[in-house]
């Protein structure tokens, strides 16, 4: 395992994902600095962060012994100048994402990669929102990303050979597989996974089944973990919807056209986990 004193992370984000991947790196002794755009959400960030600490330590998805890494967060992209990797976790848009781009190009070491935790957007298409398109790499990170330990990694045509090998030496120091796949909209987990759960959504929608039902037959008849409802909670319903527009917008494809209820559930507050209702009921968002 590469030594984790190699790598000091940044992470543009603190939603889900971002607070997540800042979890699996303190988690092994890696310093992250987390940015976001204001103290409250940084506050509700470092608060995850410790209850996700407490939940890995408890399953033992973390190195025994070893010490955490150092949290700073920060409004100030600026903060991010002496990092050995950016991990960009911010909302799927092309205007968001291309605004943090900008930023970070003005503050980052000409070597560091820049990682894109994109779930949609093609890598060659983001390329022409930075000055550094040879350094910027495709990862897309599961939910819960501090207990699945595999991570999809994908590079444009305009990405060089060492910022993909310090990336893959990066996941390998976080105790994490890289699988690298071609770079196209979705990749591969999000081409599959999301359309999927759209469905499952349309299927309750007309009334086929419960969502009880959907997420029963597809656990116990085709072998899905956790049920695609289930698991569209975990992601975040708002940050599916964002998913699935950026596969439609680029593919065309009817199954990536959010469905209604889905929409509806956004439009209610209804996002899932995080918002303590979505699909199901849980005890209370999460903070």
């Amino acid at each position: 395992m590469t030594d984790s004193s190699e790598h000091r992370l940044a992470i543009v984000g603190a939603g889900v994902m971002g607070t997540g991947i800042a979890t699996l790196a303190l988690g092994h002794g890696i310093p992250v600095v987390l940015v976001d755009v204001d103290d409250e959400t940084l506050k509700t960030a470092r608060s995850r962060i410790r209850q996700q600490l407490r939940h890995a330590q408890l399953l033992g998805a973390l190195p025994a012994c070893r010490k955490q890494g150092e949290l700073t967060t920060t409004v100030s992209i600026a903060d991010v100048a002496d990092v050995t990797a950016v991990v960009e976790a911010v909302v799927e848009s092309a205007e968001t994402k291309a605004e943090v781009f900008a930023e970070l190009a003005a503050v980052m070491q000409s070597d560091a990669p820049l990682i894109s935790n994109t779930s949609g957007i093609p890598i060659a298409e983001m390329a022409g929102w930075t000055e550094r398109p040879e350094q910027l790499v495709g990862t897309h990170f599961m939910n819960p990303s501090y207990l699945i330990e595999m991570v999809e990694v994908s590079r444009g045509p305009r990405t060089a050979d060492a910022p993909v090998e310090a990336v893959v030496a990066l996941l390998t120091a976080l105790g994490r597989k890289a699988v690298l796949v071609g770079d196209a909209a979705g990749f591969v987990t999000s081409r599959l996974l999301h359309p999927m759960i759209n469905a499952a959504v349309r299927i309750v929608e007309e009334g086929t089944a419960t969502v009880e039902a959907v997420d029963q037959l597809m656990e116990g008849c085709l072998g899905h973990p956790t049920g695609p409802l289930r698991t569209a909670d975990l992601i975040g319903l708002d940050n599916l919807v964002d998913s699935l527009d950026a596969l439609y917008e680029r593919t065309g494809e009817q199954t990536c056209r959010p469905c209604d209820l889905l929409l509806r559930k956004v439009r209610d507050g209804e996002l899932g986990r995080k918002t303590g209702r979505g699909f199901y009921e849980y005890g209370k968002a999460m903070s």
